[in-house]
């Protein structure tokens, strides 16, 4: 309460909208050069509002001993009541749009590279024709950086897989993406009605970083089979997994709409689980105080049909 008080005596020049919105960013970020570049600043820039803040203040903000950057007490308090105007205030824009008759018709969507792969054309040509005159602009992000670009009001909704409660977000479930083994087009398990999990044993496998939820779900599926498979590489995206099964480095275990294009293209095969308890379940997360606006309400609904 002490540091928001004296947040507003010093308002004048020290502190604005896009100042709130900048050390939000720095913050979520941990990064002054992040932040610059999110907010079409210079680094020098950035970095000399930061001072000026810390010097009219008396406090320091960050922990420059350590990298990334660390939040000291005082900053973490600066970030919360920084977050929470931001986000009041593209309220009270949305709100007062409405009133007025000026529908917001932009809709910021973070998502998962591999939604992206699969769902996102289609998703923007049916916006497109259900909400003419709306905007969609989506930003590709690994999993924890949705999360944050929802929580920080820089997406208005986010596309995750694996969906996990948190604090501040609504979490509503999408769908969920049948598993299937993914191999080159001359693998022996071409043409074969399925595969079962033993068939598994010993193959080189291209594998997800251990630290995604998919990579765990797919090792538990393994492990709860009695199977060992030999891991021969392993990536934190979809698209570069793909690229090393084409290229003969081994199979995989994917979600079988994200090698649709690639199997009609003849570079990948698939060939269905013999065993059930393996999908990627897909979810949608929102700001809990944070009403939507009409573009973005327009693209929620389009996705639950």
């Amino acid at each position: 309460m002490i540091l928001q008080n004296r947040i507003f005596l010093y308002y004048n020049g020290v502190v604005n909208l896009e100042h709130l919105q900048l050390f939000r960013d720095m913050a979520a970020s941990r990064s002054v050069s992040k932040a610059a570049g999110m907010n079409n600043l210079s680094q020098s820039a950035a970095s000399q509002h930061l001072q000026e803040l810390e010097r009219q203040w008396n406090v320091k903000l960050f922990d420059r001993t350590r990298r990334p950057l660390e939040l000291t007490p005082a900053g973490s308090l600066y970030y919360d009541f920084c977050k929470e105007v931001v986000r009041l205030y593209a309220q009270f824009r949305a709100d007062l749009d409405q009133e007025c008759g000026r529908a917001a018709k932009v809709c910021r969507v973070a998502s998962i590279y591999s939604v992206g792969l699969s769902e996102m054309s289609a998703l923007e040509q049916r916006f497109s024709s259900t909400f003419p005159k709306g905007e969609l602009r989506v930003e590709y992000l690994r999993p924890e950086r949705v999360y944050e670009a929802v929580l920080e009001d820089r997406a208005d909704l986010g596309l995750v897989s694996y969906p996990e409660s948190r604090r501040g977000l609504t979490v509503t479930p999408w769908r969920e993406e049948r598993m299937v083994v993914v191999t080159g087009p001359s693998h022996p398990f071409v043409g074969r009605e399925s595969v079962a999990p033993k068939d598994l044993e010993g193959e080189d496998f291209v594998a997800f970083d251990d630290d995604l939820p998919i990579s765990r779900d797919i090792k538990r599926f393994l492990k709860d089979a009695g199977v060992t498979v030999h891991q021969v590489v392993h990536f934190d995206n979809i698209q570069s997994m793909k690229e090393a099964v084409a290229l003969g480095s081994g199979l995989s275990i994917l979600p079988e709409p994200i090698v649709r294009v690639d199997v009609e293209q003849g570079r990948l095969s698939v060939t269905p689980l013999a065993a059930e308890g393996l999908a990627r379940p897909l979810g949608i997360l929102r700001a809990k105080k944070k009403k939507l606006n009409p573009a973005a309400e327009a693209f929620l609904q389009l996705l639950l049909r």
